[in-house]
C-alpha cells in the first residue's frame, strides 16, 4: 500500500496505519472508548464514518456519489482515484450492479426472479439464475448456522406488517401463516438449478442479506479495477477497502435511545460491518414496540436485544449474522459469534448493558494520534442522512446530504419486512 502525501507526514501516517492493522489491539482501543459518548451530527444515524485529516499534497483525488432509491435505500460509494475518469466509470459500474440486484431480487417488482419464485415455487420447481441460486444457498447456510434465527421465509408472515401505517397481523393471522415459516421449506436442486417450496403459503424475502451481498459485489468491481482505498455502503451495510488517507475508517455505533450519541467507536481497515437495531422502523401500540426485525419462530418482532453490530470480512457475512442476537438473545448469539474466528460483535441489551465477543476486550490503548499540524484537511465528516434498514423495498423520497459531508451509514440490517418502510 502506498499512502500519497508529503515527506515526513506521509511516513508518519503510514506508520500509524500499519499499527492500526492489528485487529486485537484495534478492538481493545475501540472498547476503551466505549463510555466516551459524543454527539452525532444527525439524529437519524446508526453508524458514522469519521475520517482523518489528509496529507498536504496528493496526485489523485477522493471521489464519491450518493444515489437514493436503489433497493429502496441510499447507496453511497467513495474511492481514491488516480484517474478521475476511471473513478467515475467505476462508480457507474457499482451503481449499475446495485440496480441489477434490485431488479433481480426485489419482491416489489413483479418481473424479478424472487417475485417469480414466490408465485410459482409452491406449485413445482422453478429454474433460477446461478446468482440467485448461490445467494439462496448462502441464506440457507446462515439459517443453519444461526439455528433458524436468520430465515428468509420469515416473509410468509412478514409481508403482513406495514410500519408506515402501523399495520400488523392479528394473532389469528400469524397462527395461520406461521407454519409456512421455516428455511427447510426452501428446496434447492443444484443439478437443475431450481428452487421449490415444500408447502403453499411460503414466501421468501432477501431483505436480510441482499444489501450485504450488493455491497460485496460493489467492492469486487472496485478491486477488479485496481482500486485500493474505497467505501461501498447500502443502507446499514458497509465494507471498506484499505484505509483512508493513512488512517483507519472510523465507525461510530449509535445509542439505541439517544440517536445523537455514540456509544463506542471502532477503527476498520479491509472489513465490513452491519448494525441491526429496533429503533429505525417501528411503532408503539398499547405500550408494545413493533419493529421490522421479525422473529421467524413467532412471527412477532424480536425483542431480545436493542442493537447488534457485526464486524467481519464481508458484508454478506455481517448482514447474515446481524439479527441473530434479536432472536436468540445476546448470550445465545455470542456463543455463535465466538465460534467464528473472523467475526466480532457488540450487542446492546434492553437494560443498556453492552456485551462483546471474546476477541473484543477492553484495553488501554491510547486514542489515535491527532492530525499533523498544518496538514491540509480532507473532506469534512458529516451525515448523509438516515439510511434505510430494509433492502429491496420501494424507493423513498431522496434526501440531500449536507454540504461537505462524506459518508454516513445508518440503519439496521434485518429479517426485514418488505412493507416495513
Amino acid at each position: 500500500m502506498r499512502v500519497r502525501g508529503a515527506g515526513n507526514v506521509a511516513r508518519r501516517t503510514l506508520k500509524d496505519a500499519a499499527q492500526s492493522l492489528d485487529r486485537e489491539r484495534r478492538c481493545r482501543y475501540a472498547l476503551g472508548m466505549r463510555n466516551n459518548h459524543r454527539p452525532l451530527a444527525s439524529a437519524s444515524l446508526a453508524l458514522l464514518l469519521a475520517f482523518a485529516l489528509a496529507p498536504a499534497a496528493h496526485a489523485g483525488q477522493w471521489m464519491s456519489r450518493t444515489v437514493d432509491g436503489i433497493m429502496g435505500t441510499r447507496i453511497f460509494v467513495e474511492l481514491w482515484a488516480d484517474d478521475p475518469q476511471q473513478g467515475q466509470q467505476a462508480i457507474d459500474a457499482v451503481m449499475a450492479e446495485m440496480r441489477h440486484i434490485d431488479d433481480t431480487m426485489s419482491t416489489f417488482k413483479p418481473t424479478s426472479e424472487v417475485s417469480k419464485v414466490n408465485r410459482l415455487a409452491a406449485r413445482g420447481p422453478v429454474v433460477i439464475s446461478p446468482e440467485l441460486f448461490n445467494l439462496l444457498e448462502t441464506a440457507l447456510y446462515y439459517s443453519r448456522l444461526t439455528h433458524g434465527a436468520f430465515d428468509i421465509t420469515y416473509a410468509s408472515v412478514g409481508y403482513m406488517y406495514d410500519f408506515h401505517t402501523h399495520k400488523r397481523p392479528t394473532a389469528a393471522q400469524i397462527k395461520a401463516a406461521l407454519p409456512a415459516i421455516g428455511y427447510k421449506h426452501l428446496l434447492l436442486d443444484p443439478k437443475t438449478h431450481t428452487v421449490r417450496f415444500s408447502m403453499p403459503g411460503v414466501r421468501i424475502d432477501l431483505g436480510g442479506i441482499a444489501k450485504g451481498y450488493s455491497v460485496d459485489q460493489g467492492i469486487n468491481i472496485l478491486l477488479a479495477r485496481g482500486f485500493k482505498h474505497a467505501l461501498v455502503n447500502a443502507g446499514g451495510d458497509s465494507r471498506v477497502i484499505g484505509d483512508r488517507m493513512g488512517r483507519p475508517w472510523m465507525v461510530g455505533i449509535q445509542h439505541p435511545d439517544h440517536p445523537d450519541e455514540v456509544v463506542t467507536r471502532v477503527p476498520l481497515v479491509n472489513e465490513a460491518f452491519s448494525t441491526s437495531g429496533d429503533y429505525e422502523r417501528y411503532f408503539i401500540q398499547n405500550g408494545v414496540r413493533y419493529h421490522h426485525i421479525i422473529n421467524p419462530h413467532t412471527g412477532d418482532s424480536a425483542r431480545q436485544v436493542r442493537s447488534a453490530t457485526i464486524i467481519a470480512p464481508t458484508a454478506t457475512r455481517t448482514d447474515g449474522l446481524s439479527k441473530t442476537a434479536f432472536v436468540l438473545g445476546a448470550e445465545g448469539a455470542l456463543k455463535i459469534y465466538n465460534s467464528l474466528p473472523d467475526v466480532s460483535a457488540i450487542i446492546i441489551k434492553p437494560n443498556g448493558q453492552m456485551l462483546y465477543t471474546d476477541n473484543l476486550q477492553p484495553g488501554n490503548l491510547p486514542p489515535a494520534a491527532p492530525p499533523e499540524a498544518g496538514a491540509a484537511p480532507g473532506p469534512a465528516s458529516g451525515p448523509l442522512g438516515g439510511g434505510d434498514d430494509a433492502a429491496l423495498t420501494p424507493p423513498q423520497g431522496a434526501s440531500v446530504p449536507p454540504p461537505g459531508s462524506t459518508a454516513v451509514v445508518s440503519g439496521a440490517a434485518a429479517a426485514t419486512t418488505n412493507s416495513g418502510h
